[in-house]
C-alpha cells in the first residue's frame, strides 16, 4: 500500500527536521552521510511523485488542507498566497478582541476563491499594539497581545519565504488593522529587492475602511449619525457577523437591550447580515482588482 511508504518517509523527514540530523550526521562517515542524504532525497522524490489518495477538500485555507493538496493546487496554478494580519486589540463593550481576525475568515477566503488562483496562509493573529512594559496604546487594556514591530516584520518575513519556497509565486500581505499597513510595505519592499523569483505585495486598498463606509451610507442607504467613540462602528460589526454573530455578543445585547452602534440597530440579524456580506463583497472585489494589477504589472 501507499500510505505506510508515505508515513515512512514522512516520519524520516521529521526525525530528520528536528534534531536528529546533527546528532545523527556527526557520528556518520562523509560517505555515509552522502548515501543517507541521497535516500532522503529519493524518499522525498518518491512522495512528490505520488498520487493524493483522496478526494480534495473544498478549502482556500493552507492549514486546513494537507500537503499533498497543497502540492497539486499549486501544480493547478494557484500560485498566489494571501498573508493576512489582523490583531487582539480593545473594542468596546460588546466585540471579541480578535476583530479584525473575525473579519479575515470571512475576508480571506472569499478574496481567494474571487481570484480563483489563490490560497490564504493562516491569518498572522498578533501585531504590534503598542509597548509591553510599560504599556502604551492598546495594551493598557486587558486582553490586548503586542508584539515587537520587529518581531511582527520577522514572522511576515519568515511566513512569505516559506510560502515562495514551496513555489507561490506572488505573496500578497493584506491587513485590516491600521498599524499593520506600513510594516507590510516595508516586509514586502525588502523582499522584493532580495527575490528575484517571486514577488511581495502590500495591497493597501484591503484597508479602505472610509470607502467601506461612505459605500454603505450612499450605496446600500445605512447612516451612523453618531459615532459611541467605542472603537467600534456598525460596518465592522456587521462585517464580523457575517463570520460568527456570538463574537459581538448579538444574543447578550439583545437581552440587555444594547442592539446600537453610532446610532445604527443591529437588529434583525438577517439584516445586519446582509449589509456586512455585502460590504465584505464591496472590499473583495476592490481588492481582488488590486492584486491582479499588481501580478499583471511585475509580470
Amino acid at each position: 500500500m501507499r500510505l505506510p511508504a508515505l508515513f515512512t518517509a514522512t516520519v524520516a523527514a521529521f526525525t530528520l527536521s528536528v534534531g536528529a540530523l546533527s546528532a545523527q550526521q556527526q557520528e556518520m562517515t562523509p560517505e555515509e552521510r552522502a548515501r543517507f542524504m541521497e535516500e532522503m532525497e529519493r524518499q522525498y522524490q518518491e512522495d512528490m511523485a505520488r498520487e493524493r489518495p483522496i478526494e480534495a477538500l473544498n478549502s482556500v485555507w493552507i492549514e486546513e488542507l494537507t500537503w499533498m493538496e497543497v502540492r497539486d493546487l499549486l501544480r493547478e496554478g494557484k500560485t498566489t498566497a494571501i498573508i493576512p494580519t489582523g490583531g487582539v486589540e480593545p473594542n468596546g463593550p460588546w466585540v471579541a478582541t480578535g476583530k479584525h481576525n473575525y473579519v479575515l475568515q470571512s475576508a480571506c477566503d472569499m478574496l481567494a476563491r474571487e481570484l480563483g488562483d489563490a490560497l490564504c496562509a493562516p491569518i498572522v493573529k498578533l501585531v504590534p499594539e503598542g509597548d509591553i512594559d510599560p504599556p502604551t496604546g492598546h495594551m493598557r487594556y486587558p486582553g490586548t497581545i503586542s508584539v515587537r514591530p520587529e518581531t511582527f516584520q520577522a514572522v511576515l518575513t519568515d511566513v512569505a519565504g516559506s510560502l515562495r519556497a514551496h513555489g507561490f509565486t506572488d505573496i500578497v500581505f493584506i491587513g485590516d488593522s491600521g498599524g499593520n499597513q506600513r510594516h507590510q510595505a516595508m516586509v514586502a519592499e525588502r523582499l522584493n529587492a532580495e527575490w528575484d523569483d517571486a514577488r511581495a505585495h502590500h495591497v493597501e486598498e484591503f484597508y479602505n475602511y472610509s470607502d467601506v463606509e461612505a459605500y454603505m451610507e450612499n450605496e446600500l442607504g445605512v447612516d451612523q449619525p453618531v459615532d459611541d467613540g467605542l472603537h467600534d462602528n456598525f460596518y465592522i460589526t456587521s462585517i464580523m457577523m457575517v463570520t460568527d454573530p456570538t463574537v459581538v455578543r448579538y444574543d447578550q445585547r439583545v437581552a440587555a437591550g444594547e442592539t446600537l452602534i453610532n446610532g445604527v440597530d443591529i437588529q434583525p440579524k438577517e439584516r445586519a447580515i446582509e449589509v456586512g456580506r455585502q460590504l465584505l463583497e464591496f472590499r473583495i472585489d476592490r481588492t481582488a482588482a488590486a492584486i491582479r494589477a499588481a501580478r499583471e504589472e511585475n509580470r
